[in-house]
C-alpha cells in the first residue's frame, strides 16, 4: 500500500513538473507572438514621405497630432483621427469643421492660428506629428514647425495652398498609417462626382467661372484650386481668358472694368466676409451677360465653406447640395 502511494506521488510530481514546463512554454510563446506583433506595427507605421522639403521619416504611429493646414484637421478626421490642435481656416467656430463633419471630435482640439501661428502654443501640445500639407510652403515656417516636432509639409508644387485633394489625402494617410482607407475615400469621391456626372450631362463643355467677393472686389479662381477642380470634375470647363492671367497662386483679382471676365455660361460666386445682398446689388456685377442672363448663383455661407474647403467630407456634402443648384441655375437661364 505505501508503495503504491509513493508511486502516485511521483506521478502527481511528474505530471505537476510537465504542466508548469508547458505554461511556461506557452507563456514565452505568447510573449515572443506579441513582440513579433508589435514589431510588426512599428514596422507597419515606419514611412518615408516625400515633400518639398524632402523626404520626411515617421518611425511610429503618431498619438498626437496638430493639423494646421487648410483642410488637415477634416482629413485626419475622415481618416479616424482627431487632432488635438487644429486651425479653423473658415472662422467657422467650435470645432472648426462645418455641417459635413458635425460630432466628429469627440475631444474638441486647441484651436490654433492659421498664417500667424503661436508656436508656443503649437510646442506645449506635445504633438509627435505636425500636419502642414496644404499651406503656404514658406521654409521658415515649415522649420520653426521641424523644431517642435515632425512636419509634414506641402509636396512639390503645392505652394500657395495648391496641395490636390489627392495629395493632400495620400500624404496624410501615409502618415497616419491609413493608407488603405485614404484610397477607400478617394474611391468614395471619385464614384460621387461620376455618378453626379452622368446624372447631369448637361455641364459637360459649358464654361463656368468660379469668383468671389470680398471688402477688396471680385476676383476668380483658377485650376488647381480646390473650388474650380469640384467644377471641373462635373464636367465643366474653365475659361482661357482667366486662366491666361494665372500668376502661380490661385486666384486673380478682377478690377471692375473687367467684370465681363466673370461671364461664363455659370458664373458661381462665393460672398467673403460681406453680405451676399451686396453682391446681388451691385450695378457693375449686374451687367455682367451671364448675371444679367440669369446664369448666376451666389452661394449660401455653408455651401461656399464646403466649397471653399475641398476635403473629403467637404466634397461629398457640396455634391449632394450644391450639384442641384448648379443644375437649376444652368436650366433657367437658357
Amino acid at each position: 500500500m505505501n508503495k503504491r502511494l509513493g508511486i502516485l506521488k511521483r506521478i502527481a510530481v511528474l505530471m505537476t513538473a510537465v504542466l508548469i514546463f508547458m505554461l511556461v512554454g506557452c507563456s514565452s510563446k505568447q510573449e515572443e507572438q506579441t513582440d513579433d506583433t508589435n514589431k510588426a506595427n512599428n514596422e507597419e507605421h515606419e514611412t518615408v514621405i516625400d515633400t518639398k522639403f524632402g523626404e520626411v521619416m515617421i518611425t511610429e504611429q503618431p498619438k498626437r497630432v496638430v493639423a494646421l493646414g487648410w483642410g488637415d484637421a477634416e482629413t485626419a478626421l475622415s481618416l479616424g483621427v482627431e487632432p488635438v490642435g487644429a486651425s479653423d481656416w473658415l472662422a467657422l467656430g467650435g470645432d472648426g469643421v462645418g455641417p459635413w463633419l458635425k460630432d466628429a471630435y469627440k475631444n474638441s482640439p486647441t484651436m490654433i492660428g492659421t498664417m500667424e501661428l503661436d508656436y508656443e502654443q503649437i510646442a506645449a501640445l506635445k504633438p509627435d506629428l505636425i500636419l502642414d500639407v496644404k499651406s503656404s510652403g514658406d521654409e521658415e515656417r515649415y522649420k520653426r514647425l521641424s523644431e517642435i516636432a515632425t512636419t509634414v509639409g506641402v509636396p512639390e508644387g503645392g505652394d500657395s495652398y495648391l496641395t490636390s485633394m489627392e495629395d493632400q489625402v495620400r500624404m496624410i494617410a501615409k502618415a497616419l498609417g491609413k493608407v488603405e482607407k485614404g484610397e477607400e475615400l478617394l474611391k468614395e469621391v471619385e464614384t460621387a462626382f461620376e455618378k453626379a456626372s452622368a446624372e447631369n450631362p448637361e455641364f459637360a463643355d459649358k464654361t463656368i467661372v468660379v469668383g468671389a467677393y470680398d471688402a477688396n472686389g471680385f476676383g476668380a479662381y483658377i485650376k488647381g484650386d480646390a473650388r474650380v477642380d469640384f467644377a471641373t470634375n462635373l464636367g465643366f470647363k474653365t475659361k482661357d481668358e482667366i486662366e491666361a492671367l494665372d500668376q502661380g497662386n490661385f486666384y486673380i483679382k478682377v478690377a471692375d472694368e473687367q467684370l465681363q471676365l466673370l461671364d461664363a455660361d455659370l458664373t458661381v460666386i462665393m460672398p467673403i466676409w460681406v453680405d451676399p445682398k451686396e453682391i446681388a446689388n451691385n450695378k457693375l456685377f449686374q451687367k455682367v451677360s451671364s448675371v444679367a442672363d440669369g446664369r448666376s448663383i451666389i452661394l449660401d455661407a455653408d455651401t461656399a465653406n464646403a466649397f471653399s474647403m475641398g476635403t473629403v467630407p467637404a466634397l461629398l456634402w457640396t455634391i449632394d447640395n450644391l450639384t442641384p443648384k448648379l443644375k437649376e441655375v444652368l436650366k433657367g437661364g437658357e
